[in-house]
């Protein structure tokens, strides 16, 4: 509980007094009317839902040409759901379905989103990520993914993971964009089989940082909004036969 308070604390105060990073984007396919996740018995899996004043998915990051610096544009469900429960070690953190777009690199390497037998080309195409989500004072959203030392024998990542130094897994769920909504969805398989969970909804700009030693390597720089206004992960799953 002590986790989710600061988590909340702390996110409240990146989406009063964000910096200027991803200012560009602030506008109506960000600003978030309603969150939905529904379970479906019938399908043995949960649909998670997004819905916008604006078209979900229709602003795209502008490409930065490298990775250092690349932008990633965000629609965010942070959970109550265990790191264990998606295939990661236990740590401390909040464990969140990110649905991203971000031109400037790949990391799904086992999907290929565009269907045009290149592996690498699609980071563009909104894919989803769970992440685990540490506060970090360093920057102006204060949150990042969590990191670790590659040498640490102690972390377990789901064998769909990226490669990269941090709490993060591309699980190749299906993600569609229609009008003012997104949606992913998940097997309840590749979930633990949880059913019962809170949740909330978030759209953030997040950015890539590979040369800074004492910046974090994908950090939330703004909050666009906050489906419950002050992320206390209010909703719980509904379900249906």
């Amino acid at each position: 509980m002590k986790k989710l308070i600061l988590f909340i604390s702390v996110f409240i105060a990146s989406y009063c007094f964000a910096g200027n990073e991803g200012s560009q984007y602030d506008n109506e396919d960000f600003k978030i009317a309603k969150v939905e996740v529904v379970h479906s018995a019938e399908l043995n899996s949960t649909i998670w839902n997004i819905q916008v004043d604006g078209n979900a998915g229709n602003t795209l990051p502008v490409p930065a040409g490298q990775l250092h610096g690349a932008p990633v544009l965000g629609y965010v469900f942070p959970t109550t759901l265990k790191p264990t429960d998606v295939g990661f070690n236990q740590v401390e953190g909040i464990v969140a379905l990110a649905l991203t777009s971000h031109p400037d690199f790949d990391d799904t390497p086992l999907w290929d989103e565009n269907n045009d037998s290149n592996y690498k080309n699609d980071g563009i195409i909104w894919h989803p990520h769970w992440v685990v989500l540490v506060e970090d004072k360093r920057i102006e959203g204060g949150l990042s993914v969590k990191q670790f030392a590659k040498d640490d024998e102690s972390v377990v990542l789901p064998p769909t993971n990226p490669g990269m130094p941090m709490y993060m897994d591309s699980p190749g769920f299906n993600v569609t964009t229609k009008g003012s909504s997104i949606k992913v969805i998940v097997p309840d398989f590749r979930m633990n089989n949880q059913v019962n969970f809170k949740y909330d909804g978030v759209a953030a700009y997040m950015q890539v940082n590979t040369e800074m030693k004492d910046m974090p390597m994908l950090g939330v720089y703004k909050v666009y909004s906050v489906a419950s206004g002050n992320l206390s992960l209010p909703y719980s799953v509904k379900l249906e036969e």
